[in-house]
Formats: C-alpha cells, sequence, structure tokens
C-alpha cells in the first residue's frame, strides 16, 4: 500500500465530529500538545507528495468559528491539481491523530479566516478543536452514525474490515459523495455528484468540499485495506471537480 500510519486506524472507532463543544470540561490544550500537532503533520503521509502544505494554530476567537472550541487549526496549501484531495487526505490523518490526544475535532468547512495566505500557500479549510475532559465523550459505538448503506457506495464483492469500515469516513454535509467498484480484481474510487445544493452548501462550493472529501475517503481506505492486510497499489488521480455524474479518483490494483 504506502506508508501512512497503521496506528491511526483504531482512532477510526473512536472519532467524532463535535459540532458544539458543551460538557466537554474545562481542561485546556497545552503548549506542549500544540507542538505535537505542529510535528505530526509535517509527519503525515501525503496524497500528492509535489504539493506544498502547511498548518497554523491560532485561537478560534481569530475565526468566524463559534462552536465552543479553544483553537483552530488552519490549513494551507500550495494551489495545484490535486490539492483539495490532498488536503483532505493529509486532514483527516489529522483528525485520527487528535483523539490519541483527547482532543475533539471539527471539519468546519465554512469557517473564514483573515489569515488567507500563510507562507505563500493558501488557505483551505479549518478544523475546530477542544480539549475533551473524559474519554467516554469520544464515539461509544460508530455503528449508530448516519450513513448510506454499503449497497449506495460499493458495487461488486464487499470486503470484510474495508467496505463496512470506510463508509463512515466524515463528509462535508455528510453528503457521502464517494462510490466503490470492485470489478473482481481492481478497485475503482469515484467522486459521485449531482448539480445542486448538499445541505447547507451552496452549490458553487459542493465540488470543492466533495474533493475534500475524496481525501479523507481515500485515507479510510487505505488505512483499512493496509490493516486488513490486502494487496492492492494505489494510483490517485487529480479530480478538476467537473460537475458530472462519476469522476475517477483512485484505482487500487490488485497485486497478486
Amino acid at each position: 500500500m504506502n506508508d501512512i500510519d497503521i496506528k491511526l486506524y483504531d482512532t477510526i472507532f473512536k472519532r467524532k465530529s463535535f459540532h458544539l463543544f458543551l460538557n466537554v470540561g474545562n481542561e485546556k490544550i497545552s503548549d506542549r500538545e500544540l507542538a505535537l500537532i505542529e510535528r505530526a503533520f509535517k509527519g503525515f503521509t501525503p496524497l500528492f507528495p509535489d504539493v506544498k502544505t502547511a498548518i497554523r494554530i491560532v485561537p478560534e476567537s481569530e475565526t468566524s468559528c463559534r462552536r465552543g472550541a479553544q483553537y483552530c487549526i488552519l490549513l494551507y496549501s500550495e494551489k495545484k491539481d490535486g490539492y483539495l484531495q490532498n488536503i483532505g487526505y493529509l486532514g483527516e490523518q489529522l483528525d485520527l491523530y487528535l483523539p490519541s490526544l483527547n482532543i475533539g475535532a471539527l471539519w468546519f468547512g465554512l469557517g473564514r479566516t483573515k489569515e488567507k495566505s500563510f507562507d505563500g500557500l493558501e488557505y483551505t479549510i479549518m478544523i475546530a478543536i477542544r480539549k475533551i475532559d473524559d474519554d467516554t465523550k469520544f464515539r461509544k459505538d460508530m455503528l449508530k452514525s448516519k450513513r448510506k448503506p454499503v449497497e449506495e457506495i460499493w458495487e461488486g464483492e464487499t470486503i470484510g474490515g474495508v467496505t463496512d469500515v470506510v463508509r463512515f469516513a466524515p463528509s462535508a454535509c455528510n453528503s457521502q459523495p464517494w462510490k466503490v467498484v470492485n470489478d473482481g480484481n481492481d478497485l475503482f474510487v469515484y467522486r459521485r455528484q449531482k448539480p445542486g445544493k448538499v445541505g447547507i452548501m451552496p452549490a458553487n462550493l459542493v465540488s470543492y468540499f466533495n474533493r475534500m472529501d475524496m481525501g479523507i475517503f481515500l485515507c479510510f481506505m487505505d488505512l483499512c485495506l493496509k490493516r486488513n492486510g490486502n494487496e492492492y497499489i494505489r494510483e490517485a488521480f487529480c479530480d478538476s471537480g467537473e460537475c458530472v455524474e462519476a469522476t475517477l479518483n483512485a484505482v487500487y490494483r490488485s497485486d497478486k
């Protein structure tokens, strides 16, 4: 597969989106933990290695986010082919890393910041974070999450430990824009898009956020396939964001 950190796999079952940080205690994220987050991000595996990225961590008050977070992690990227899929792929590794520090997170897609650029890179999205005082306040039962049934997101023979887990990847407005086709040898991963709004997302932003969602989904795919010992070689393709029914984002070719 690739060198994505398999230790992130276990957090798939713990992470959840804290849409509001309520009743999570009064503990604060320490300077040491902020440094750990910065260091961890630099060590994550990118989807497209030639795309430059960076993060800045700022107080929530310096953004438009008002969810009770302590900080917001601003994700920046060089704007080039595949950058949105790449930032989703990296950002989801961050999302899965944070619970190991008992830090809750929320992808906050419509968040705004005055810091539109950093070190020559463009602002893409933010993740709101706050310390959680009790480990039990993270997800207890992933299966209770509202997700599309398997038959809507997977065509062909299912893969135990993969098909049943990847569908729980988070996405903007829970849009779940992915479809996997298993032809018996290879796995083809598509971004699906229908014209119009998705939840609160304006129509002109759907492909923007859904391309990040595809990076998030590919992170889940890579972790699940690697964890289950499935032998595939993944090839990712840049998605230009065209509003078409299906756009190929990746092929997992059987390595048998």
